[in-house]
């Protein structure tokens, strides 16, 4: 192997016959792979290319060794569990080896001894959240009078109710300032052009720029303590900031509300796996899929019309989806939804 090139045969030129047999695979051998591991990350100003030589069901013996059927292999034999054994070492018996009883290490071993430096290197072990009550509770229904008692004569879209009651959440002097309104795309789709006036449109650098509505009453108001964060048309950068605001609980112990106003086919359907990644994350927050269509409204064409996000997010076991049509039911949602948040 290693005589077909002078080079190859120097590397191994001091090597007793003991050792070449003993010799494993690159990809197999620890030390050779931490070795290269170091090279690739000291080596700076140039990319560095690992070649690891490794064999398909390393270990496996006759059971399926350097065989493509590796991967529909489910189970091992006993001769194979035996060699298996035998090839790493193991220290168990016919029968345990048998029986596949997990093996431990020692306290002292020195791999354990190892793990719980790296481990304790690390910051110790795996990481628990312990969230500080935050003491927050969920608004009266007082706050929500306008929604319960209904629009009289006038037609109001569900849309324009829920702005309402994000207005009526953001006024109230308790939990108003935890209330994090985010919007990809436009929010004058969604009627809220009036909250620019109101608290604004986050920009830490304030408003650069002279709007082209500047001379309109309810203008594109930027402020570096704006509070409604317009994101442009990014589903996915948006979700970033609906993961840290609705994560701040836990990170930084502000009981932050996040509202996450969407195109409502743009929601599952784009960002399902961060929505999902929301939700292995523990956060707290509100979807709020709008302008659906195939109802009141058709939306913008074909193309908009959503009617199966409520099937897609029955993939998130924590994410707890409705489908109102009038003011009062949005506003039993909402109380209801920080109520579980905060105080259950």
């Amino acid at each position: 192997f290693f005589g077909k090139y002078p080079e190859t045969a120097a590397m191994v030129a001091d090597y007793s016959d003991e050792q070449l047999r003993k010799l494993s695979r690159g990809g197999h051998d620890p030390v050779k792979v931490y070795n290269a591991y170091l090279r690739a990350i000291e080596t700076k100003g140039k990319p560095t290319v690992i070649l690891a030589k490794t064999v398909k069901g390393y270990g496996m013996g006759e059971g399926g060794e350097s065989r493509n059927f590796t991967h529909q292999a489910k189970k091992l034999e006993e001769q194979s569990l035996l060699y298996f054994r035998d090839r790493f070492q193991l220290p168990l018996t016919d029968e345990q080896a048998k029986s596949c009883e997990l093996l431990k290490p020692a306290a002292d071993a020195p791999e354990m001894v190892y793990m719980r430096e790296r481990r304790a290197a690390l910051g110790g072990s795996v990481p628990a959240r312990n969230a500080v009550p935050t003491g927050i509770t969920a608004p009266s229904l007082d706050l929500f009078k306008e929604s319960l008692q209904g629009s009289g004569d006038r037609a109001v879209s569900t849309t324009m109710a829920f702005v309402r009651i994000l207005t009526a959440l953001i006024k109230d002097p308790e939990i108003g300032k935890y209330i994090v309104p985010i919007v990809p795309d436009e929010a004058r789709t969604f009627g809220m052009e009036s909250l620019f006036r109101q608290v604004g449109i986050y920009a830490p650098m304030g408003q650069l720029y002279t709007p082209h509505d500047a001379d309109i009453f309810l203008f594109y108001k930027e402020m570096v303590n704006g509070q409604i964060l317009e994101e442009g048309i990014t589903e996915a950068g948006s979700m970033g900031s609906f993961t840290a605001a609705g994560t701040a609980y836990a990170n930084y112990g502000v009981p932050m509300i996040p509202f996450f106003t969407y195109y409502s086919m743009f929601g599952f359907q784009r960002v399902g796996d961060f929505i999902w990644a929301f939700a292995d994350s523990r956060g707290k927050g509100f979807l709020m899929g709008a302008t659906a269509g195939r109802t009141t409204l058709s939306g913008e064409g074909l193309q908009h019309q959503d009617g199966h996000s409520l099937v897609l997010s029955s993939t998130v076991p924590t994410c707890h989806s409705y489908d109102p049509a009038f003011a009062y039911e949005l506003a039993i949602i909402i109380q209801d939804g920080i109520k579980r948040m905060y105080e259950l």
